[in-house]
């Protein structure tokens, strides 16, 4: 199984881009891992919280492929602990999914036609983190959950 972790919109904060490089090289060891930005919107401000989403919804629709299995991080996802997501990472891996497909939305979420396609939501937590930081966290999150299927000591319980 290879993922694509897919974010709306870019980042100039270096410490971010840093950490999601470290992370994602890390990553290479154990799974396929694509990162991904689409760009902000042109215009974004010119247009309506529903037609931001609707523009955002089909750019992300345009990087799916056929039987891409298709997660949304939102705030009304599961919640995980850490062993949790790496078991349920093990049983995406296990089910003979050829690509998982992790989505950040832009700053007003998703438009409905995602949540009608997604296959499953996630929330990290019950705050609320910057669509920057989230990427930094989830990449984590994924290391994390690697070096805990491989019993290696980088997770302490």
């Amino acid at each position: 199984m290879k993922i694509l972790f897919l974010v709306v919109g870019k980042t100039d904060d270096k410490y971010i881009l840093e950490g999601v490089d470290k992370y994602r090289i890390r990553l290479k060891h154990y799974i396929g891992f694509d990162y991904e930005e689409i760009p902000d919107l042109k215009h974004r401000k010119s247009l309506s919280e529903s037609q931001q989403k609707k523009q955002e919804s089909d750019l992300i629709f345009a990087k799916l492929k056929a039987g891409d299995h298709l997660i949304l991080l939102d705030e009304k996802g599961k919640m995980f602990r850490s062993l949790e997501f790496a078991n349920h990472l093990q049983q995406k891996m296990n089910s003979g999914i050829k690509r998982l497909v992790i989505v950040v939305g832009g700053p007003y979420g998703f438009d409905v036609s995602l949540y009608d396609k997604a296959q499953g939501k996630i929330s990290l937590s019950k705050m609320t983190f910057s669509h920057q930081m989230i990427r930094l966290f989830f990449v984590e999150q994924v290391y994390r959950a690697m070096t805990i299927l491989r019993n290696e000591p980088y997770h302490h319980e």
